[in-house]
């Protein structure tokens, strides 16, 4: 084991929070930033995302994956943030020491603050215990999305997708595009888990059938996928007697979910959220742990790159702050989610400064309002023209809302 690297932050995860994290943390004053990274190169998933969309809001221009991490990759370059690359952290401590693996060897990293950055993995079929024989041809949405962006390879010619995710949908525009038949896209929900955008874009665009409440109950084939079975599910996503159908093809295409990396959170022992499956944290984005950080989709899933990205740069900020000078605005105002939404974050405030509430509802919503309420009273409302779960919902309040908070309470509720 070498000797013992000193850093005012550590960043663990090199993609699009970890690289806007890390610049924004060297950027506040942090004399010794360290990036951490698994690949052998950073930037995460936007490496393999060739399609445009990314940085509307951060950049105000349509960019593809690769572009879009550019920009933080050359930021980080240029102020100076350390970078290693297929280093993976085995263990990380209350006290801020983390252990690296690499072809270097086992070394370690004595922090000022880390920031938790590490993104999400699929969900996979044995995680959703799809029925049937075990053949070939199955894989989750991301990975043939690296097979075919990176690697350059096709991986069969007529296609059926379990999930209507943002991925999934993508890859049955892209899977077209390359002159393979995606037959249709199935989903367990009655609402597709994907945003509307790409639902036209990807599907309606592309006269792809979209089938709700609908999962695959039987996987055929030995050697190779010939084939699924789907049925119709009711609301206690029971299988709907009758309603089988056979779909003939060579390929099943998950896109059912994303699991956050929260191994090394949940071995610390932070306090996680039964929702978003995350660290719950105040609004710096500070966990339970002294000194320790959460953001990006290792907090809680962003369908926009972009609001990871602003998540990620507070958290940089905050972190700088702490390592220099150990402490953080007291946060005892606690906010809490209602009716109509699953989650609220961040779970606890200051009351010292503006606010980016982030949220999601539990149900396709119109024409509604989220309201925050402290004591009876209404500190903001925000009309909704439109809500969906697929789609995270981001509200601004500004401090001087809570001046009016009573008991250090906040509830956040969806209202006619």
């Amino acid at each position: 084991m070498g000797d013992r690297e000193f850093a005012d932050v550590a960043i663990i995860g090199g993609g699009p929070a970890g690289l806007a994290a890390a610049a924004e943390a060297k950027g506040a004053g942090a004399e010794r930033v360290i990036m951490i990274e698994r690949d052998e190169r950073v930037g995460g998933i936007l490496n393999q995302q060739v399609h445009d969309g990314f940085g509307t809001k951060v950049f105000k221009e349509a960019l593809t994956g690769p572009e879009y991490s550019a920009i933080y990759e050359d930021r980080v370059n240029e102020r100076g943030v350390e970078t290693w690359l297929k280093s993976t952290v085995t263990e990380l401590t209350n006290d801020r020491v983390i252990t690296v693996r690499s072809e270097r060897g086992i070394e370690t990293i004595e922090a000022g603050a880390v920031v938790l950055a590490m993104g999400c993995r699929e969900r996979t079929r044995g995680a959703i215990g799809t029925p049937g024989t075990r053949p070939a041809g199955v894989y989750t949405a991301g990975a043939v999305q690296y097979y075919m962006n990176v690697s350059n390879l096709a991986v069969g010619r007529k296609v059926v997708i379990l999930g209507s995710g943002d991925i999934g949908l993508i890859m049955a525009r892209r899977m077209t595009l390359e002159g393979a038949e995606v037959v249709c896209v199935a989903e367990i929900l009655p609402q597709p888990s994907g945003i509307a955008g790409n639902i036209v874009r990807c599907l309606e665009d592309f006269d792809i059938p979209l089938y709700l409440s609908t999962t695959v109950v039987e996987i055929h084939g030995n050697e190779r996928v010939t084939g699924v079975t789907l049925a119709e599910v009711g609301p206690k996503m029971g299988e709907k007697k009758g309603t089988r159908r056979y779909f003939d093809c060579d390929t099943l295409l998950l896109s059912v979910g994303l699991i956050p990396e929260t191994e090394l959170a949940n071995a610390l022992g932070l306090a996680m959220s039964p929702v978003t499956n995350g660290a719950i944290v105040d609004e710096s984005f500070h966990t339970s742990a002294p000194g320790i950080f959460s953001c990006g989709n290792v907090l809680q899933v962003h369908d926009v790159v972009d609001y990871a990205t602003l998540e990620a740069e507070k958290t940089g900020i905050a972190a700088a702050k702490y390592a220099m000078i150990g402490e953080l605005p007291e946060t005892n105002i606690n906010v809490t989610a209602g009716a109509g939404l699953r989650y609220v974050l961040p779970a606890t405030i200051s009351g010292g400064d503006a606010i980016d509430f982030t949220m999601r509802p539990w149900k396709e919503e119109h024409d509604k309002s989220v309201v925050f309420k402290s004591g009876g009273e209404v500190l903001r409302r925000m009309k909704m023209p439109h809500m969906e779960p697929a789609g995270m919902i981001r509200i601004r309040v500004g401090k001087g809302r809570f001046k009016h908070v009573v008991n250090n309470e906040i509830l956040v509720e969806v209202e006619e």
